[in-house]
């Protein structure tokens, strides 16, 4: 616990290190806690996006209030900043770490069948299936070809070509 300590310093007077230590700390809290609260409670953000935003808003507040010293706290915020740019250049060219970063699809309905094992793993009710059914103007789950739980939260439906 003393090793840790020192890297992320006292409570109060961490220097631009230790405050930079840390906003890598919470960038990986923050990915961890925003892939367990689910995709759909920041619709249309990737976990990495949102996370350097509340960070980022975060630490700039903290600065501009006073509550952290002006050099050390802009430090972190732009280690932050750096960090995420760097993992959205490497998500391009290794696909664990996109999969770590960025939500993938779910495929909700297909050929008008409905995999409800994977809409509750989703976390999507029936009600909201059957809206998004209902804006796509499919009225019921036989009459989608395909339904997708996509990354940003949204659920998107392709209509079965009807056969006369």
């Amino acid at each position: 616990m003393d090793i840790f300590r020192t890297l992320i310093g006292p409570d109060e007077g961490a220097d631009a290190a230790q405050l930079c230590v840390r906003a890598v700390l919470l960038f990986a809290f923050g990915i961890l806690c925003v892939r367990i609260a689910g995709r759909r409670t920041f619709a249309h953000y990737s976990p990495l996006d949102i996370v350097v935003a509340l960070i980022v808003g975060s630490n700039i507040s903290r600065v501009m209030l006073g509550k952290a010293a002006f050099w050390p706290g802009l430090a972190a915020t732009l280690t932050l900043v750096v960090l995420h740019r760097i993992i959205a250049s490497l998500t391009l060219h290794w696909g664990p770490l996109s999969w770590l970063t960025k939500a993938r699809p779910i495929e909700i309905i297909r050929d008008g069948v409905l995999d409800e094992h994977r809409m509750r793993r989703a976390g999507l009710s029936r009600g909201d299936l059957d809206e998004a059914l209902r804006l796509e103007q499919v009225e019921k789950v036989e009459d989608a070809a395909l339904a997708t739980l996509e990354a940003g939260g949204k659920v998107s439906v392709v209509r079965r070509k009807r056969e006369d």
